[in-house]
């Protein structure tokens, strides 16, 4: 039996969530601007990219969020906002010198999901004439459903939409009062129901645990609940408590917070759940009905991660559009401008809107695609690392993953002459086994969220 308190406690409660490598506190503060242009030219135009689209508003703040944006009671500052979003598209679309063919678009935020149609068809045909979209390409959206209404449903078709990810976190009423977060299971089921009758779509469901009033039960009823819905996928979330980062957290009250046992407890229980439902386990945190591309995905070892959990999406380049927005480039990251009204003026001058990046070494690639691998197969099988990167090249990381595994005084993880692995029962610390990789972990000013 892992002692969990015991291996907390030593390797450290906080640890990134591993959707990049490095970590997004590691990027230079003003290196972006810089960085951007050898990483638009490294872009291979027979390879298809992937694009991030950021709507950074929401009609009501939830205090749990750990998003960049912001709440608007008016629609105007929206339509601004799609104003300077466009701008940006043709300004990059002139920059690549090309289309590039996109497999998957991603709209998250916020809440994209109070576009109305017109927005939603303007961004579109924007991004059509900047790129070309194959008709298999997959097209998310994630959605709150206190915004739909039969406009947005209008916007959603024009968009192309091909998967709904659907907020619901908790349908406790008493934990929903304590995030702010107000959302019935009819409406829920009401807006699923819409969403599948309106043309062919997967259902995405977002759910948390380690939320504030949350316990074992009503964590359960909720997860019954959700089950109830049907979803292809189900995203099983740790609340990431940052009130350092985020301010509207100071709103949740930390004596509400369930500790590191409960929220390791809840984390598993949910999985039974959802496993004895008939889900495969996908990584740490999703599920998927077995003949879904992400659980098949991860049965064949093609399982990837990225800014938004894990993904079937293998493209090394990923175009971010918006405030806050990431790129991921085969060179390295970029971020755009944090705040709105900054984003806007940089993009509405005919400028891009870079800020922050990182040029990733040798070192990072590969440790990167050691991390990738823990996380998504929790294995890195030498014999694969040699292929990516050569014998010569990997060997002295395979030295590191033997010399870590007989350092394990935890027992989380195997190694053998043939691969490294993280015990089965050690999966729900695959965080804490992957930091040890992480050569940017002790330096910078990064905080994060708790590892379990």
């Amino acid at each position: 039996m892992l002692d969990a308190a015991a291996i907390l406690n030593r390797h450290g409660a906080q640890v990134p969530r591993y959707t990049s490598y490095p970590a997004a506190p590691h990027f230079g503060a003003e290196t972006g601007r810089a960085l951007l242009p050898a990483m638009i030219d490294c872009i291979d135009p027979e390879k298809p990219v992937s694009v991030y689209l950021h709507i950074p508003f929401c009609d009501r703040l939830c205090w749990f969020c750990g998003c960049h944006t912001k709440q608007t009671r008016r629609y105007q500052p929206v339509v601004d906002y799609v104003d300077s979003l466009l701008a940006e598209i043709a300004t990059m679309r002139a920059r690549i010198g090309f289309a590039p063919k996109v497999a998957a678009l991603h709209l998250g935020g916020g809440s994209p999901s109070l576009l109305q149609s017109a927005e939603f068809a303007r961004i579109g045909e924007a991004l059509r004439k900047a790129f070309v979209f194959p008709a298999d390409a997959e097209i998310s959206v994630e959605i709150d459903p206190s915004d739909v209404s039969a406009d947005t449903l209008e916007g959603l078709a024009l968009l192309g939409m091909t998967r709904a990810s659907i907020g619901v976190q908790d349908f406790d009423p008493a934990v929903q009062a304590a995030i702010n977060r107000p959302q019935t299971f009819e409406a829920t089921r009401d807006v699923i129901a819409a969403l599948r009758a309106a043309g062919q779509c997967s259902i995405n469901i977002d759910a948390l645990y380690g939320l504030p009033l949350q316990t074992p039960e009503r964590l359960e009823r909720t997860i019954d609940q959700v089950i109830s819905l049907d979803p292809e996928r189900v995203a099983l979330f740790g609340y990431a408590h940052v009130p350092w980062a985020k301010k509207h957290q100071t709103m949740i009250r930390e004596e509400d917070l369930p500790g590191r046992e409960q929220r390791l407890g809840d984390a598993a229980r949910a999985s039974a759940k959802l496993t004895g439902a008939g889900y495969a386990a996908i990584g740490i945190d999703h599920f998927a009905r077995p003949g879904d591309p992400l659980a098949e995905a991860a049965r064949t070892g093609r399982l990837h991660r990225n800014f938004q959990g894990y993904t079937t999406d293998a493209c090394e380049t990923l175009i971010g559009f918006g405030a806050s927005a990431i790129s991921r480039f085969r060179g390295g990251y970029v971020q755009n401008i944090v705040p709105t009204a900054t984003y806007r003026q940089a993009v509405d001058s005919g400028a891009l809107a870079a800020q922050r990046g990182y040029r990733l070494t040798r070192d990072d690639v590969i440790r990167g695609y050691m991390i990738e691998r823990l996380m998504c197969d929790f294995r890195i099988d030498f014999a694969a690392l040699a292929h990516g990167f050569g014998e010569v090249a990997g060997a002295p990381y395979v030295r590191e993953c033997l010399r870590l595994a007989a350092g394990d005084r935890d027992g989380l993880v195997v190694s053998d002459e043939q691969s490294f692995a993280i015990r089965p029962e050690a999966k729900p610390f695959a965080r804490v086994v992957a930091s040890w990789f992480d050569a940017h972990l002790d330096g910078g000013e990064g905080r994060y969220s708790k590892a379990v």
